[in-house]
């Protein structure tokens, strides 16, 4: 009985201490199966995570040209914006779960970078293709392929060019998720413009609606042009939501932060485009300023004192 328990034969002592028993293959890899399954079982959350962020991408773009749907294309463009914040908040939960499990891997890296690119690259150039009629379609089509192939530049410099000691507090070049966002924040206020264009009132707020809607049309492609530069740029953006959970807060951003909460409640989805292409422009204005002001020593520290070092970080 013992025997054949023990697979026809009797350990010696000098097995049993070179670590050569059991011999059944099975049996050595039955001692470190629970902590090599809990190691796996952590990974899973991070990548569904990261999953999660294409799947919304993929819906997008599903959404966005589907003849199927019977909505307006003003509604689907909406849903489609939706599902691109949708996938930011994604992408902003899968890294904060690497790092709090420990599972931060080139594989998870590689593969956020690839749904980043279908979610802020491919979903926010079909919206360009779709958003306005008032351009010729080839000149929506080349501007949406640019935009595009700046998402995937501005991926591709990150994973050539990202370490590990990355201290995760800016970014060099816009984000793609910013800019994604800066698109998909018009498809989010458009139907309030339109909204008001009938039921507002006044008829001068129905007219500024509806001249807003015209004027919206030809100014996102242009929007998208310049978004797509600043992707590639080297210039500095703070990354604000990493700075406010380190406590790194001047008063200078506290302003914004109450200013950008005051317009949401005012202006409600009408805030959004104004918030992202603040962002946006921002910190480009301040370093394009930077050499007029530095013969006034007082205007560069102060200036210098309100921003800090950055890094650069996935896009």
């Amino acid at each position: 009985m013992i025997k054949k328990r023990l697979h026809g034969k009797v350990p010696t002592m000098s097995e049993i201490r070179r670590g050569a028993w059991p011999r059944d293959p099975a049996d050595r890899w039955k001692a470190p199966a629970g902590p090599r399954r809990r190691r796996l079982t952590l990974a899973v959350l991070p990548t569904l995570l990261t999953l999660g962020n294409g799947v919304c991408g993929m819906a997008s773009i599903a959404v966005a040209t589907s003849a199927l749907l019977d909505w307006t294309n003003e509604e689907q463009l909406f849903v489609a914006g939706l599902l691109i914040f949708g996938g930011m908040l994604f992408d902003a939960l899968d890294g904060s779960a690497a790092r709090m499990t420990g599972q931060s891997s080139e594989f998870g890296a590689q593969l956020d970078s690839l749904c980043d690119a279908i979610t802020f690259g491919a979903a926010p150039a079909v919206i360009v293709w779709r958003f306005s009629d008032l351009l010729p379609h080839r000149l929506a089509w080349a501007i949406g392929v640019i935009f595009a192939l700046c998402v995937l530049i501005r991926l591709a410099r990150f994973n050539v060019q990202s370490g590990e000691d990355d201290s995760h507090e800016g970014f060099e070049g816009l984000p793609s998720p910013a800019a994604a966002g800066t698109i998909a924040s018009f498809t989010i206020a458009m139907p309030r413009l339109e909204e008001l264009t009938h039921n507002h009132k006044y008829e001068r707020i129905q007219e500024a609606a509806a001249w807003a809607m015209t004027f919206c049309e030809y100014l996102l492609p242009m929007l998208a042009v310049m978004v797509a530069y600043l992707m590639v740029s080297r210039f500095t953006y703070p990354h604000v939501v990493q700075q406010w959970i380190n406590g790194r807060r001047s008063p200078n951003q506290i302003g914004r932060a109450l200013f950008a909460v005051g317009g949401v409640i005012v202006l409600h989805e009408l805030a959004l485009p104004l918030l992202f292409c603040m962002y946006a422009f921002t910190s480009p204005i301040r370093q394009w300023r930077k050499p007029f002001r530095g013969s006034d020593p007082a205007t560069a520290g102060g200036a210098a004192s309100d921003e800090p070092t950055l890094h650069e970080e996935a896009g």
